[in-house]
Formats: C-alpha cells, sequence, structure tokens
C-alpha cells in the first residue's frame, strides 16, 4: 500500500493506494525474450484482491507451467559459468514464478545420467532442467529416457523396442561451449530466453533416435553429423581444456587437412505423408 499526497485548492489530501505490480514476458530481437512489469493501482482495496483473485485462477488453469524442477549444473562446461549463470539468472526468473528447485551441481561426467538412471525421484518433479552444454543434455537425455525404459521393463538392446515416452521435458539452460541443441530448439544461446521458455511451459518436441550394433544398443542422439563437422568435433574432443577455443583449432586442422568425403544415403520412403511432431508416434520410415 502506498500513500499519494496531492495539493488542491482546499489544502494537502492524502490518498491512500493499492498498488500490484504483474510480470509477463515479451519477444525482443534475435528470438530473445525478457521479462518486464507492469503496475496498476486502485484505492479500492476490493478492487486490487479481486485482480488478484482473477489472475492466480487464469494462470491455474495453465497445466503445461512448472512447479518443481530438477536442475544439474555442470559447474565446468564451457567457460565454466554454469553456476553463476543459474544463480544469477535463472534461478531469480524461477523464485518470481513460484517453482522449487532442486539442484545438483554435478562432479563428474556422467554424474547427471547415473542420477537420473537411479536415484532421482522422479514422480517429484515436472521437468529436469540442464545448465550446461551439448554434453550436459546427452547425459540427461540418456538417464531419463534409460530410466523411463527400466522402470516399464522395457530392453533398450533390441532395435524393434517400442520405447515408452517420457512424461517429463528437459530444459535447457545454455552453459556450454556450442550449445547446438539450444539454438536448433530456442533460437538463440541466451540464458534469460531459456529459462523463460521454462517458465511459462513452452514445448518443441524433438526427435530421438536411437543407436545400436549386432542387438546392443550404443546411444541415444538428436543430431547426425558426417564430413568437415564431425571431423572437427572429432578432433577437438582431444583439446576440451582449451574450452571454446578448441573448436576454432580442430576446424583450422581440419580445413588444411583438405579431406575427402562421399558417402551412401539409404532410407525407407514414409507410408503416410501426414504426420504431426506432436502425435508421438514412432518413426520406422522417412
Amino acid at each position: 500500500m502506498t500513500t499519494e499526497t496531492t495539493r488542491g485548492p482546499g489544502g494537502v489530501i492524502e490518498r491512500r493506494s493499492r498498488t500490484r505490480r504483474f510480470s509477463y514476458v515479451r519477444r525482443t530481437r534475435r528470438h530473445q525474450w525478457r521479462c518486464s512489469d507492469v503496475t496498476f493501482r486502485s484505492a479500492d482495496e476490493d478492487l486490487c484482491e479481486r485482480w488478484i483473485r482473477v489472475t492466480n485462477e487464469q494462470l491455474a488453469l495453465l497445466t503445461d507451467r512448472p512447479k518443481s524442477l530438477l536442475v544439474y549444473i555442470n559447474p565446468v562446461g564451457g567457460k565454466q559459468c554454469g553456476k553463476r549463470i543459474y544463480e544469477q539468472k535463472v534461478a531469480p526468473m524461477f523464485r518470481r514464478a513460484s517453482i522449487s528447485a532442486d539442484v545438483i551441481v554435478t562432479e563428474r561426467a556422467n554424474h547427471a545420467r547415473d542420477h537420473l538412471k537411479t536415484e532421482a525421484d522422479l514422480d517429484k518433479y515436472d521437468g529436469v532442467v540442464c545448465v550446461g552444454g551439448d554434453g550436459m543434455f546427452s547425459e540427461v537425455l540418456h538417464g531419463l529416457v534409460t530410466r523411463i525404459q527400466t522402470d516399464n521393463g522395457v530392453d533398450q538392446n533390441q532395435p524393434d523396442a517400442e520405447l515408452v515416452p517420457c512424461s517429463l521435458r528437459i530444459g535447457i539452460i545454455p552453459a556450454g561451449s556450442t550449445d547446438c541443441i539450444c539454438f536448433g530448439t530456442v533460437g538463440t544461446n541466451d540464458p534469460v530466453t531459456s529459462a523463460l521458455h521454462i517458465v511459462v511451459g513452452d514445448c518443441q518436441p524433438m526427435d530421438v533416435c536411437s543407436v545400436h550394433h549386432n542387438d546392443v544398443f550404443l546411444r541415444y542422439s538428436v543430431s547426425l553429423l558426417y564430413g568437415f563437422y564431425g571431423d572437427v568435433l572429432a578432433d577437438s574432443e582431444r583439446t576440451r581444456w582449451l574450452g571454446p577455443a578448441r573448436y576454432d583449432l580442430s576446424g583450422l586442422k581440419t580445413f588444411l587437412s583438405h579431406n575427402y568425403y562421399e558417402g551412401t544415403i539409404s532410407f525407407l520412403p514414409a507410408e503416410n505423408n501426414m504426420g504431426d511432431p506432436r502425435d508421438k508416434l514412432q518413426c520406422r520410415s522417412g
């Protein structure tokens, strides 16, 4: 409550008014989102309370918005700023949206994957958030999908196995060297934008492929690289200690090597041209 003082012909008049601040998301340039506020003032306290009640009732109808999240932070990915990015840019957004978060700072490679596979109580959460780069996303993807198949008795080593869809969404806060997955889904590697997509419950379906060899499951993948870019990534793995600069070095080495690439792509034609990325149907052709 605030008190506004005005001076009129009859002297000083004090008027007690109620103020309420509402936050909303606005789109800016280059696919970035920002949080803004609008303030309403009224001397009618009952009216202010009706604003709050109606607003909360409408927000409660948005069932896609998360209320509880499990967050994994890679403290050494990219420029080693993952923890700071989360604490300074992401956590404040979650608090404003009344989202509770259990945070785990990873201590080794595959920490997030192993925790999701064996220890995490997934029933407590509406989603899993990874703060890091593409490697961190891969850890969370493998841990979450494997856990769901294990809980439902699905043998992942069978290429024809009908995988059980995961009801939890994966949120990505970019803090890695390349953040390709984040660029491909959100359009930018801005942490605030990614946090706001999570807050409002935005959803972007992705195709996930399983890779098998001799009836043995190897890994899940959301992308496939061959040729120049694949060689850059393979070579860069030997110089991870350089951070993001390793891609410049590996790119130069690969370019100067003048490698020649050829290959053959075989595919099965789709039986039906009609489909939707959100239909959650398993694709075995196309």
